[in-house]
């Protein structure tokens, strides 16, 4: 709901929004989805999507590691950010995403 409330604020119209979480992938497509106490803010915010192009994916985490990295810098920050240019955190996977570069997971058994 953060997102499309920026999207709104900076009036972009065209968003894609890749998301980990299934259920919020199928809420968006079904409101009754969402729990009592947010249905109402949630769906005013489909309304606000409905002037906008917007398209909503679901990615696993390991598929769009620019935005994993930059939900795991926010679990540690305690006010709101939002970059306007690329954070120096996530400059390297991003130009290796540009350039259609993969990423890997190692796991150690």
């Amino acid at each position: 709901m953060r997102a499309i409330e920026l999207g709104k604020q900076y009036g972009w119209i065209n968003i894609w929004l890749e998301c980990d979480s299934s259920l919020v992938i199928n809420a968006i497509k079904n409101n009754s989805l969402v729990p009592w106490r947010l249905r109402n803010r949630w769906i005013n915010y489909m309304l606000i999507v409905k002037s906008m192009n917007f398209l909503a994916t679901y990615v696993f985490r390991e598929g769009n590691i620019c935005a994993n990295t930059l939900a795991n810098v926010g679990l540690s920050l305690s006010h709101l950010t939002v970059w306007m240019i690329i954070p120096y955190c996530i400059r390297e996977f991003y130009v290796k995403n540009k350039l259609g570069m993969p990423n890997y997971r190692f796991i150690s058994y």
